[in-house]
């Protein structure tokens, strides 16, 4: 717990603006290490958008799609590894937590509540039901994957599944961004 304490006084810093800025400025190769990284904090800390790794000019010569691919596979990548550290931090958390076994104590029990709801979704959608969370576009992907770490204890399907979900959000993105140009064009040509 004492390095997430020290990851959000750094980010409090400055420190997180100049991340998002470093992603959306990235280049080259140097640039998917950028990407990775963001990705990786955004699992387990950072309250800011993945879809910001679609900007990222890297540049790669594989062409547009190709490039695209790329990086929604080191996003994906990234996200699923952090993920993994969530898992950890959220399954310590449950059970060694000071503001857990505050909650606990209390009049109401907030935590047994919120495990049974979680419980509940878990069952009912399981993984997918994580990966289809995380495919909302401009939800924070840390609420989805700490919501599920209150149940979950498979680390290679919990980061299976939040790289399916994160690669699924950047397509659902780019779908929807395609969809703003068609229906822009389309109007562009009613107007003249």
């Amino acid at each position: 717990m004492a390095l997430l304490t020290t990851i959000f006084q750094v980010l409090q810093s400055g420190l997180l603006e100049a991340l998002e800025v470093a992603v959306e400025t990235a280049t080259g190769p140097a640039g998917l290490v950028i990407i990775a990284v963001y990705s990786f904090l955004i699992a387990i800390v950072l309250p800011l958008p993945s879809e910001v790794v679609l900007a990222a000019p890297l540049n790669l010569g594989l062409g547009e799609w190709g490039t695209l691919g790329i990086i929604m596979l080191v996003s994906g990548l990234g996200k699923a590894a952090g993920s993994v550290v969530a898992l950890k931090i959220g399954n310590e958390a449950k059970e060694y937590g000071p503001i857990t076994r505050a909650l606990q104590r209390s009049r109401f029990d907030v935590v047994a509540w919120s495990e049974r709801r979680t419980v509940e979704i878990a069952r009912k959608w399981g993984y997918v039901g994580l990966a289809l969370a995380l495919c909302v576009p401009f939800f924070p992907d840390t609420l989805s994957i700490y919501a599920f770490t209150v149940l979950e204890e498979d680390y290679p399907k919990f980061a299976v599944a939040t790289f399916v979900g994160s690669v699924g959000r950047l397509l659902v993105t780019l779908a929807l961004i395609g969809l703003g140009i068609d229906i822009a064009a389309e109007s562009g040509d009613l107007l003249q």
